[in-house]
């Protein structure tokens, strides 16, 4: 099995806190490792002067007083959805608190830090911890819901109440069987694990490394808010929706990352259209969709990608020859278990396969989650 092993407001204001922090970049959700030195790790003493509480991620802005000279620093933490579901908020901290900050410089040497850890000076209490704990399921399965005509449902039914899929007990792409580990972004433990995660043509697997070897700095997703399509969409920590549109014959998967994108997949025995270029019918980023049921699985073919984005955590490689087959079935109420074969001849030497499960969220809306929430 892979291992996750991690640890854990307005324009003028942000204007203000990018000229503090040396006109600092605003970027999309991204591997921490991406924009922070994880060799240069410092602890910082300060008083609070701002809570910045925006997509992508918040900011606490610290006035950090040395050798008689005050700097305002910005604090990075994780996107207020992840903060909000582990008991955080706007108010945790106030201006006027005094708190103390350790975690990993900027790459870049403006006046930036990941925080670690915080804690009131005051109290000695820590604040913005994450949670990562999946709600608990119960000893006993629970069986899966179906509709009144005997297929399962894939997400919430009428009178079920809402919920949604998250806490995907994997969160980097690599063939099934094979022991690797990762962390929560897909940045491998060992780089010499490289060739074992897929089965790449020389040149992807020279670019994986590549991108690996540069802390995911590439990502298009951190650098221009480019959307997760492919398998990445289901390892994301802010999960998904399927929502069942029984009278159009299609299903809808809702993205609580990205921009709140969606997908459709059909169902309607159309022919699987659209142009690598572009079309009303295609998104690009996400394919065009056609499926159908197996019993109880829905099995869906996915082609017409662009190479505009990573399709997985990590920056596996692909080509516009990308076709997907996916699979989607639910054993029990609480769990969503996804399979995926990877066909594309332009970045592999044969197809392979991977496949992970997803946790019911009940009672919940998905979480909504815009990549630069209306910043310049």
């Amino acid at each position: 099995m892979k291992k996750a092993a991690f640890k854990k407001k307005t324009l003028s204001l942000v204007l203000a806190a990018s000229a503090l922090c040396g006109a600092a970049s605003l970027q999309a959700h991204h591997p921490v490792q991406a924009k922070f030195d994880k060799s240069q790790v410092r602890t910082l003493s300060g008083v609070v002067t701002l809570l910045d509480w925006s997509n992508p991620h918040a900011h606490v802005f610290v006035n950090v007083t040395q050798n008689g000279v005050t700097e305002n620093w910005a604090v990075e933490l994780e996107s207020p959805v992840e903060l909000k579901a582990s008991g955080w908020n706007s108010k945790t901290v106030q201006p006027g608190d005094r708190v103390e900050v350790t975690g990993l410089l900027a790459r870049n040497g403006t006046r930036q830090i990941w925080a670690d850890s915080i804690v009131l000076s005051g109290t000695g209490r820590e604040v913005f911890t994450l949670n990562d704990n999946p709600p608990v399921k119960p000893l006993v399965p629970r069986p899966t819901p179906r509709w009144p005509d005997g297929k399962i449902a894939l997400g919430a039914t009428p009178g079920s109440g809402d919920g949604y899929w998250g806490y995907p007990d994997e969160t980097a792409l690599v063939e099934d069987g094979v022991n690797v580990s990762f962390d929560r972004y897909g940045q491998l433990a060992n780089i010499n694990d490289a060739a074992r995660v897929a089965p790449m043509q020389d040149w992807a697997l020279a670019l994986y490394r590549h991108r690996q070897q540069r802390d995911l700095q590439d990502d298009p997703m951190y650098l221009n808010c480019k959307p997760p399509g492919g398998p990445r969409q289901y390892q994301s920590n802010l999960g998904i929706k399927l929502v069942e549109d029984k009278a159009g014959q299609r299903v809808f998967v809702m993205l609580g990352s990205g921009n709140h994108n969606y997908r459709i997949i059909y169902l309607d025995g159309r022919d699987q259209a659209g142009q690598v270029g572009g079309d009303d019918d295609n998104p690009l980023y996400y394919g065009r969709s056609v499926g159908h049921w197996e019993g109880d699985t829905l099995v869906v073919n996915t082609t017409g990608f662009n190479e505009d984005f990573w399709f997985s955590n990590g920056g596996l490689p692909h080509t516009s020859l990308l076709t997907l087959h996916e699979r989607f079935s639910r054993p029990n109420l609480d769990t969503l278990h996804y399979e995926v074969t990877v066909e594309d001849p332009g970045a592999y030497t044969r197809n392979w396969s991977a496949s992970w499960n997803l946790q019911w969220v009940g009672g919940e809306e998905l979480p909504v989650h815009f990549c630069q929430d209306n910043r310049p």
